[in-house]
């Protein structure tokens, strides 16, 4: 134990570093850092949704320069092809053979702006990436680079030319982060540094090996069992809710599936590390609950008609489910 606690501070160091870098040119939103951080140090994929101009775009660009690693930005439209994605098979007449151009998922971190622009054909082609972290063009199959993460945006009030990402593909995602406007303080900082001051670059502050090393890290992380039970019996709560002594089983239609289980766990270990500890607690099941939980419950008619959101479900879960 004493091994891993002079490890994380050691770590720690490296986040504080990333996190400064970061900060010149994000104001605030802490939340969204330790999400991505989250997404980084598990190789979880992240969908983060929020209106136009909250910076959604710039954290991600901020993250990925703070980490020396590969970087592509694919902007999604509906004209958009799979092939775009993942690359093609191109034919060479003079030597009568083909030649594989591989596509902008073959690089470490990946943003997919406004991901629910592209229709489902496209969607589908990152369903094997995510998951797999591989990619099949023609008969061969490539192993995509390590560490693989997507960071995925969306807008949720212009629908228009949108298209509803597919059940199986945003259960891939480890975490939904919503993302709200600044406060007043923050704004004005916003305004100062985007406005009146010349934007410092940000320095890479780690590479993959580097990475890697601090990803294992999360894993050495204690769990009591207690805990373990504890996560099992809240994913357990959304498809039972009555169990539970939850009267919500109306607006759930289905509840969380085992990788919501899985994806807790690795959130809550990631949470006690960015907090400095060597072990898990309830509160860092309950700090990471909602982003792992919000776009794996699907409400009912009845929900949407009583306008009763994921949130205020999971609310409920908290408070119902006894906690170790």
């Amino acid at each position: 134990m004493e091994e891993i606690k002079e490890a994380i501070e050691q770590s720690h160091l490296l986040i504080s570093r990333i996190r400064n870098e970061i900060s010149k040119q994000l104001v605030g939103q802490e939340k969204l850092v330790d999400s991505l951080l989250t997404g980084l140090l598990t190789g979880g994929h992240v969908l983060i949704e929020g209106v136009p101009g909250l910076a959604k775009t710039s954290a991600v660009k901020a993250l990925a320069a703070a980490v020396q690693a590969d970087f592509k930005r694919i902007q999604f439209t509906p004209d958009l092809l799979p092939a775009d994605l993942t690359g093609t098979e191109i034919y060479r007449p003079k030597t009568a053979d083909f030649i594989t151009r591989k596509g902008p998922l073959f690089n470490h971190i990946i943003l997919a702006d406004e991901i629910n622009r592209a229709p489902s054909k496209v969607q589908s082609a990152l369903l094997e990436a995510m998951e797999e972290r591989q990619v099949t063009i023609g008969d061969t199959t490539y192993l995509l680079p390590s560490p693989f993460l997507v960071l995925a945006t969306q807008n949720p009030i212009e629908q228009e030319g949108t298209y509803p990402l597919p059940e199986a593909q945003v259960d891939r995602f480890m975490l939904k982060v919503l993302v709200d406007y600044p406060d007043k303080a923050q704004e004005l900082e916003i305004l100062k540094k985007n406005s009146f001051q010349q934007q410092e670059k940000i320095q890479p502050v780690i590479d993959c090996e580097q990475l890697a090393v601090m990803s294992g890290l999360m894993d050495q992380i204690y769990v009591d069992e207690k805990l373990k039970e504890y996560i099992v019996d809240l994913v357990f709560a959304t498809r039972n809710p009555e169990e539970y002594g939850m009267d919500m089983g109306q607006y759930i239609e289905y509840g969380a599936s085992p990788r919501a289980s899985i994806f807790l766990a690795k959130a809550a270990r990631v949470a006690a590390f960015l907090a400095g500890r060597a072990y898990v607690t309830p509160q860092d099941i309950k700090g990471v609950g909602p982003d792992v939980l919000r776009h794996r419950i699907l409400l009912s008619f009845e929900a949407e008609a009583e306008d009763i959101s994921c949130d205020q479900i999971i609310a409920t879960l908290f408070d119902s489910v006894e906690v170790p």
